[in-house]
């Protein structure tokens, strides 16, 4: 027996009063009826009419728009960009609030993820409750700072430069991102056609003039002839194995971070913000506070950032592993840290290396996990080492949240968490938090 499709509720309209922030870039509101809506451009305490975007009649959420902002938020400003809003370009989440306000709404979600999560409150995770700006990144009301070093453009059939919609494949055309930074704008992408292409990453090195762009054609496409208006290398990926392959200039760019210069081969993972790199070293060392002689894991490494950081501080007696999955990014590491005898980098995934080495104790453990976060087994693993310290750096607050409830398990205690706003006017926040054994009641 076929059951009848459900109705599409996108295009209803509703007005609501606008509940608290929540992970994700969006409020919450309810209607009259109690039907909860994940509002986008929105700010707590506003009313709005919520158009539906995405949902049908029993959905447990609808997903909606702000399209008419009845009562304002003394937090609301004028979106600085003119691609920012319902139905328009995806990439900001918070464009329509004030600096200010963004840091508070992104320290709103940590606490509500730890709350919810981890069972802690900010003063447990010994966090002073604030997401710190980088420097620099202070900007007046009204403006947002250009720190994007990373940016993937959609191109659209016409050849056309955009960036993608909210949750969606559809393109809105751009003649200029406001928060790329200035390597990236400078290359005059968006003032071009790209005839053939469906991507174009631009990547512009911190610390260095290295300019690189990504280009992926369409299948069958052909690459056009590069002519920017700066000094740049290119890559493309290959339609069969999607893989990235050199077209002409250098395979990768040189980026400068805590006192070294770090090789990034094939649009390889670094930080976006240009002052990402050395705030996330000092705040984990800090943390960490290594000594001498100390063996210390630096997992999901990466080009080794946080492995060079250590083996500074642990000197010649003692010893950094880094754990990493990517081949090109182990092999960059390995290039980056040569001049290191007590760095050792290993490729593979984390879960299945480390039980392979036979270490069965560390002092140190710096873990950089993806989005999704380590995961029970792996924390589990891990505590089993004895660390006397540990420092998760998070990308995601629920999945820092999950693991620290599972560290909790295993003995670990929050010693000192701190968050910084390294995606200014987007939902997204980094954290450190270092954990340390919990005292043995007597």
């Amino acid at each position: 027996m076929q059951t009848e499709p459900k109705k599409s509720l996108v295009g209803e309209e509703y007005e609501v009063e606008v509940g608290p922030v929540a992970h994700g870039g969006h409020c919450i509101a309810r209607t009259d009826e109690g039907q909860v809506l994940f509002v986008r451009h929105a700010l707590p305490g506003e009313r709005v009419i919520a158009r539906v975007t995405d949902g049908e009649e029993g959905a447990r959420f609808l997903r909606t728009d702000a399209v008419e902002i009845l009562t304002p938020s003394k937090d609301r400003v004028e979106a600085p960009c003119p691609f920012s809003g319902p139905g328009k370009c995806g990439g900001c989440d918070w464009q329509h609030a004030a600096p200010g306000a963004q840091r508070r709404l992104k320290a709103e979600v940590i606490t509500e993820q730890l709350s919810r999560l981890a069972g802690l409150t900010p003063e447990e995770a010994r966090w002073d409750g604030t997401v710190e700006p980088a420097p620099g990144d202070k900007v007046p009301k009204g403006e947002v700072p250009a720190w994007r070093t990373r940016v993937q453009y959609a191109i659209d059939a016409e050849g056309h430069v955009g960036l993608r919609k909210h949750r969606s494949h559809d393109i809105q055309p751009v003649d200029h991102c406001l928060i790329a930074a200035p390597g990236v704008s400078e290359l005059g992408i968006e003032k071009r056609d790209w005839p053939q292409i469906e991507a174009v990453e631009a990547i512009a090195a911190t610390g260095s003039n290295d300019r690189q762009v990504v280009l992926t054609p369409r299948p069958g496409g052909r690459l056009p002839i590069v002519e920017l208006d700066k000094p740049v290398s290119v890559l493309r990926v290959h339609e069969k194995d999607g893989g990235i392959h050199r077209v002409h200039g250098r395979p990768f760019v040189r980026e400068r971070a805590a006192d070294r210069t770090w090789r990034v081969g094939n649009s390889g993972f670094w930080q976006v913000h240009p002052k990402a790199a050395d705030l996330l070293v000092e705040a984990v060392m800090q943390g960490l506070m290594p000594k001498k002689g100390d063996m210390a894991l630096d997992l999901y490494c990466g080009v080794g950032l946080f492995a060079g950081a250590l083996a500074d501080r642990v000197g010649e007696k003692g010893a950094v592993l880094g754990i990493e999955s990517s081949k090109r990014a182990v092999e960059d590491a390995r290039h980056n840290l040569q001049d290191l005898d007590r760095v050792r980098i290993e490729h593979g995934k984390v879960e299945q290396i480390l039980p392979r080495t036979g270490i069965s104790d560390v002092d140190l453990i710096v873990l950089d996990p993806p989005r999704a976060g380590a995961g029970r087994q792996t924390v589990a693993h891990l505590a089993s080492l004895g660390a006397r310290r540990i420092a998760y750096v998070a990308c995601d607050p629920a999945a820092l949240a999950r693991d620290v409830k599972y560290f909790a398990g295993e003995g670990y205690v929050p010693r000192r968490m701190r968050a910084f706003d390294l995606f200014p006017v987007t939902h997204h926040v980094e954290c450190v938090m270092i954990l340390e054994k919990a005292a043995k009641s007597s």
